[in-house]
């Protein structure tokens, strides 16, 4: 029975894939046109907010819908826009100094590029420009990271999924200094982004340099928003039993303060863990900074 709901479950994701009318366009940044898609928003949106999803390394943002599904779903009943960019050469020119793609070779400018979607989809949607978000994976969560140090006054929140910030031999991005509220999920069996730290390399050759441990990556950013102490801490339902893993949430949330939430996966690896959908939590999180 279970096998069959799921296998049902499937079916529908991809035939709302299939039958949802997927938007494209791009816009032309510094001689490079980047591009970005989109399910048509529909009728009764009203100002409404906008949340950048951002594939990881290699990915595409047309690919990365298949993954958010759920999460567009359910933006749509909640007056949210979401937008699926696609990194330069599959790649983000995020904070790494060590990383060999082209994106950050070439150095383009990626904040051009999330300016420049903002205004187009504030004069077409009338988006909140007050209202805008970025939930990245792996590469995209690195990538979510440099919006939130070089444009927090763009971006109300983020959510970083299985990446940690560069370490500081290996930052190559300016912060601006201002707090944001700030989500990370990470596994703590993750070899590609060590969870305490270490070089992240994809592939046989591609050495991406060295990132902080996840709990450095989170003081980072408690830190800035001038918390103190340790954070509160709840076990998340452990829907699925059989994976292997639990996740436990820790949170750091005062009246005037920028939230900052860590979900730990124990025993979670580079991948997304059953017990919750990551992109439904990022939806959940960027609510309650508008409530």
């Amino acid at each position: 029975m279970i096998r069959l709901t799921l296998a049902l479950a499937l079916l529908l994701s991809v035939s709302i894939i299939a039958n949802a009318q997927v938007l494209s366009d791009s816009i032309l940044v510094e001689g490079n046109y980047r591009t970005f898609y989109f399910n048509k928003p529909p009728d009764t949106f009203r100002k409404p907010s906008l949340v950048f999803v951002l594939h990881g390394s290699g990915g595409n943002g047309r690919d990365m819908m298949k993954a958010a599904v759920k999460m567009d779903q359910q933006a749509a009943n909640e007056n949210t826009l979401v937008v699926y960019p696609s990194g330069y050469k599959r790649y983000w020119n995020e904070c790494r100094k060590s990383s060999p793609a082209q994106a950050n070779v070439e150095n383009v400018n990626e904040q051009a590029f999330f300016d420049g979607m903002i205004q187009y989809f504030r004069k077409r949607y009338s988006v909140d420009t007050k209202h805008v978000f970025a939930v990245g994976t792996s590469g995209g969560g690195h990538m979510a990271y440099k919006l939130a140090l070089t444009m927090p006054r763009a971006f109300r929140a983020i959510t970083a999924i299985i990446a940690n910030l560069p370490d500081t031999t290996n930052l190559d991005c300016e912060p601006a200094g201002k707090a944001v509220p700030v989500m990370i999920i990470n596994g703590t069996d993750d070899t590609t982004n060590p969870y305490n730290g270490g070089v992240v390399v994809l592939g046989k050759n591609m050495n991406m340099g060295a990132v902080r441990s996840t709990d450095r990556t989170l003081a980072y950013w408690a830190n800035l928003a001038h918390y103190q102490g340790k954070p509160t801490m709840e076990n998340v339902p452990d829907t699925d039993p059989n994976d292997g893993k639990i996740v436990e949430r820790y949170m750091y949330k005062e009246k005037g303060k920028p939230e900052i939430v860590l979900l730990k996966v124990n025993g979670g690896k580079h991948d997304y863990p059953n017990d919750i959908d990551v992109h439904l939590e990022a939806l959940a999180f960027f609510k309650r900074q508008i409530q």
